[in-house]
């Protein structure tokens, strides 16, 4: 691999214990996947986040390279932590997950992360994290990889925690897999037969085709979905993070939406074809519980304006008997609450949950055994994380089940 002196300086020492260790990584990687050289990268985006999910031993981890003086140098924000930093009591949680958890954030607001305000979010491109097209990036959370490659034109492989740390640090990452243009054509071509009209059909879809994709980049046709239109970026939102989930999809194209489908052919001559002509498979693969529903959870991926203004409209006037919870940015929080959103939604009994992410979350600790979701990759990883019972539908149908209690069959 070719390394510039900078770069070979740092792999020498020459920057310190951290800064050694992360660029280690980042040359281990590139040799594993045969990259030639490394790539100045725009911003990056941490996995590894939830104390539930790291443990005491990743902590440690994180705390020694902050302990190193190991410092970003590139924009950098992090996947969702497992509780919202600031309600965390009102929640349920406990003074000791939620010291460990603030632990962790903490750690990573000493290497720099945010200029020292580290910001949890699975949408970092929702709260100012949006690369250019053609920009490389380092960005480990699979929805926002997807995003990022296919809405945005910007180049990112689906990067592991400590992978993504490191490039953070180095401000560099390997030039392989999604960074060069011969590795971002379709080789699954998706002919889409079926009406989708709820952002919960375009999750439904992605975990179908995910399924089917693996890691192969999919090229849709026939998708009901155009510039402008509402809900438009939560539908390609939804349908990414499905992809992603029940696949390894890190790119995919749409027929004359996605930048790179409208400025090039993308659908390489040797490609398989899919037809989809029903949604119920997913539908009924993600209904696992029974009728009860103890928590209604939205924003999976972490919510849109749009999409909280939408829950809170279906819900003016009324008020849930069982806890409903919509995750988000607090960026995003924060701008719901000036427009008085947050206001319309607590009168309803809806709590507005910031940093957070409940596929990660001791759910179970709170006494949670039936989730109902209006997204595919929120029920995948509850039932296959978490281990927790699951209902999927759209919103209409999540927000009746907050009403009544029950999941309507």
């Amino acid at each position: 691999m070719d390394l510039t002196p900078e770069e070979e300086a740092w792999l020498n020492g020459a920057g310190g214990p951290a800064l050694k260790r992360a660029m280690e990584i980042v040359v281990a990687l590139g040799r594993i996947y045969g990259a030639k050289r490394l790539i100045p990268i725009a911003s990056v985006q941490i996995a590894g986040v939830s104390y539930r999910n790291i443990g005491a031993a990743g902590l440690r981890f994180l705390q020694r390279w902050a302990a190193e003086g190991a410092q970003v140098r590139v924009p950098t924000t992090l996947n969702p932590a497992a509780m919202d930093l600031r309600g965390w009591r009102q929640l349920g949680f406990t003074p000791e997950f939620a010291a460990r958890q603030q632990q962790v954030i903490e750690a990573f607001a000493a290497m720099g992360v945010g200029q020292g305000r580290p910001l949890p979010t699975c949408t970092p491109y929702l709260v100012g994290n949006v690369p250019e097209p053609g920009d490389s990036v380092a960005w480990a959370e699979s929805s926002a990889v997807a995003y990022a490659n296919s809405v945005l034109a910007a180049r990112t492989n689906r990067e592991g925690g400590p992978g993504a740390l490191a490039a953070a640090l180095t401000g560099r990452t390997a030039a392989y897999g999604m960074h060069l243009d011969e590795n971002r054509q379709a080789t699954l071509q998706v002919e889409v037969r079926v009406p989708l009209s709820t952002v919960a059909d375009f999750s439904a879809l992605g975990a179908l085709v995910g399924q089917v994709a693996g890691n192969r980049i999919p090229y849709f046709y026939g998708l009901p979905v155009a510039f402008g239109e509402l809900l438009w970026r939560e539908k390609l939102k939804a349908l990414g993070a499905a992809l992603a989930a029940t696949g390894a999809v890190a790119l995919y194209h749409v027929d004359g939406v996605t930048p790179e489908a409208i400025m090039q052919p993308m659908l390489a001559p040797e490609h398989e074809r899919l037809v989809v002509d029903d949604l119920t498979p997913a539908y009924t693969a993600f209904n696992t519980a029974r009728d009860s529903v103890d928590l209604v959870w939205m924003g999976c991926p972490h919510a849109s304006l749009a999409e909280i203004r939408e829950v809170a409209t279906w819900l003016t006037g009324r008020r849930v008997r069982v806890p409903l919870w919509i995750t988000c940015a607090r960026p995003v929080r924060d701008e719901a609450t000036r427009l008085g959103l947050t206001t319309r939604l607590e009168a309803a009994g809806v709590r507005l949950v910031a940093d957070a992410c409940v596929a990660i979350a001791p759910v179970h600790d709170l006494g949670v055994r039936a989730v109902a979701t209006s997204s595919a990759k929120g029920a995948y990883y509850l039932a296959n994380l978490a281990g927790i019972p699951v209902h999927f539908g759209s919103l209409e149908r999540c927000v009746r089940a907050a009403l009544t209690g029950h999941w309507e069959s």
